[in-house]
């Protein structure tokens, strides 16, 4: 379970009263952190309130764009201008932690209290690890898996308490659901040419036994096959090329698809507008015997290699892990944290959902680690739009994405 948000509030009120610069004419230190939350979210709600503990340390807050993290992030690097501390996305972690930008935390983290590497999910612990030594630690963390409309299941006599369980059985299934006289295609997915459809086909390939070192191996050109099965039978929109993972969901939640790829963010959207009974599975496999995998996403906290009061910035940090446990209650976030109870909601639905997340966050594997990201990602999205564009063969597309990548490995 996660520490207490009154005992730790306990402990860094007595630990303060250690620290010289809470003398009446002493001046705090000052802690800058970037992150993209808004008012609602962790970020800024937790600075809030470690301020409010007076220890000597002060934190301010900017908020950036999506957008501009990396470019900005690195910019204000390279001229001695980046803040403390910076909450970026987990596959970009390893771009600043290779070329020294990062602080690494591993022996402060072997000394703390608080944040314990036992405690993390594997595959957010990885998007953090650079050369077998810690660079950040995981802020939150999500997954996808299927969702599907239990009603359509019944309707087209299949059992709704049985979900999909392997590819074929998918395919099975989309086939059955279909109805072009409805509107309604079997499944939905995002195949878009950006990060978004990496992050979505890459769990495909690693369940087969490929990865992004390996992304022509025959059971990712397999999957790829798969994928490509299912838009020329038109049994998922040929929007799906080109719609992100928000859209294509939102083709279930208004009753056009049966099933629909994504993640935990849509619980509470689709509460509100699913007029059906539906239900959450893990990700189909392969074939019964294979090994799971999922994507990852969210971001990590990191502390600049150029900051002036690392102790300092390190003590924020274990702050905001110690409320962990508020993640979900307060800010609807998944906690990164294996140890860390999900409380109930109070919707039957979105309580069955996140257990079945929970369960797929344990296969979660990170996007690379790997400084050269962004070019991997992209070698990989191209071939995904050359193969169900019919360019290209699967085979011929991802053989073109390897040699890419191999390029950008070494």
């Amino acid at each position: 379970m996660g520490i207490s948000r009154y005992a730790m509030l306990g402990a860094f009120a007595l630990a303060s009263l250690s620290l010289p610069v809470l003398s009446a004419n002493a001046e705090d230190v000052t802690i800058s952190v970037w992150s993209l939350d808004r008012d609602i979210q962790p970020a800024p709600n937790l600075i809030n309130d470690f301020n409010k503990l007076n220890t000597g340390i002060k934190v301010e807050y900017r908020q950036i764009q999506f957008d501009d993290v990396v470019s900005e992030a690195m910019r204000a690097y390279s001229t001695g201008q980046a803040p403390d501390i910076i909450a970026v996305d987990n596959p970009e972690h390893a771009l600043f932690s290779s070329r020294g930008a990062f602080l690494d935390l591993s022996d402060m983290i072997a000394k703390s209290t608080v944040v314990k590497p036992e405690n993390y999910f594997p595959g957010p612990l990885a998007s953090v690890t650079w050369d077998r030594k810690y660079y950040g630690i995981p802020k939150a963390t999500n997954t996808i898996a299927l969702y599907y409309n239990k009603d359509m299941f019944k309707a087209k006599g299949l059992d709704p308490d049985k979900p999909p369980q392997t590819w074929d059985e998918l395919v099975e299934a989309a086939r059955k659901l279909t109805d072009p006289a409805a509107n309604v295609y079997g499944l939905a997915f995002s195949a878009k040419a950006n990060e978004e459809g990496t992050f979505q086909f890459l769990p495909w390939a690693q369940m087969a036994g490929g990865g992004y070192d390996n992304i022509n191996s025959d059971g990712a050109v397999k999957a790829l096959d798969t994928w490509k099965t299912i838009l020329d039978e038109k049994l998922a929109s040929p929007d799906t090329l080109t719609r992100g993972q928000w859209d294509s969901t939102g083709t279930f939640n208004s009753g056009n698809a049966a099933m629909a790829i994504s993640g935990p963010w849509e619980l509470d959207r689709m509460i509100k507008e699913a007029k059906f009974d539906w239900g959450v599975a893990l990700l189909p496999v392969p074939q019964a015997s294979a090994e799971r995998s999922s994507a990852m996403g969210d971001f990590n906290w990191a502390i600049f290699s150029s900051t002036k009061h690392p102790e300092e910035a390190f003590k924020v940090l274990e702050y905001f892990v110690s409320q962990d446990d508020r993640m979900f209650k307060d800010f609807g976030q998944l906690p990164a944290r294996s140890d860390i109870a999900i409380p109930p909601t109070g919707e039957p639905l979105k309580d069955a959902a996140l257990k079945v997340f929970l369960e797929q966050l344990k296969y979660a594997k990170p996007r690379g680690p790997h400084p050269e990201w962004p070019k991997i990602s992209k070698a990989i999205q191209d071939a995904i739009q050359a193969a169900l564009t019919g360019q290209m063969n699967s085979k011929d597309a991802l053989d073109q994405a390897a040699e890419k990548i191999r390029s950008v490995l070494g």
